[in-house]
């Protein structure tokens, strides 16, 4: 299909220069998981996109060689405003193009989704959330937990190595 990647990794940017769970969790965890044990390949900006780029064309065509987009929805995300770029484009072509699937990772309790954009709102009505619970943080890097059990359903069959 013309795809390089099983899933691109959209997560809010830390700007303050303060390691966090959700950095954590996006430049070891899933790697760990979804790379070295089940063998799909994620594009992640910072890792496979870097600052300098042009920025905007690299998102896009990373998103369009792949085959899933994977949201990370935090506080942060929902309540930033800039940067915003890559779920707004990711969004588009889920919903306008309807040439991807998004799989929404909800990394803490967001709550009631009212400050959530329409179109969140919508694929959330649609097909839900996988919850991050406090329990998988014990055994974060095993793949048959739950919660990657659920991540995994949503994943195509990983690409394989060319």
């Amino acid at each position: 299909d013309g795809k390089i990647y099983d899933a691109y990794v959209i997560y809010p940017k830390n700007h303050n220069n303060e390691a966090n769970f959700v950095e954590y969790f996006v430049y070891q965890v899933m790697p760990d998981i979804l790379e070295n044990k089940c063998g799909y390949k994620l594009c992640i900006y910072g890792r496979d996109i870097y600052p300098g780029e042009d920025m905007v064309s690299e998102i896009e065509k990373r998103m369009q060689k792949s085959r899933r987009l994977i949201i990370l929805l935090t506080h942060e995300l929902i309540n930033c405003k800039e940067d915003a770029y890559d779920q707004h484009v990711a969004l588009y072509n889920a919903l306008i193009q309807n040439d991807t699937k998004v799989i929404l990772l909800e990394m803490e309790t967001i709550g009631t989704y009212g400050k959530l954009q329409e179109s969140l709102k919508f694929i959330i009505k649609q097909q839900g959330t996988i919850k991050w619970k406090e329990q998988h943080t014990m055994h974060p890097q095993s793949p048959n937990s739950k919660f990657w059990k659920k991540v995994r359903y949503h994943m195509p069959l990983p690409l394989k190595s060319s």
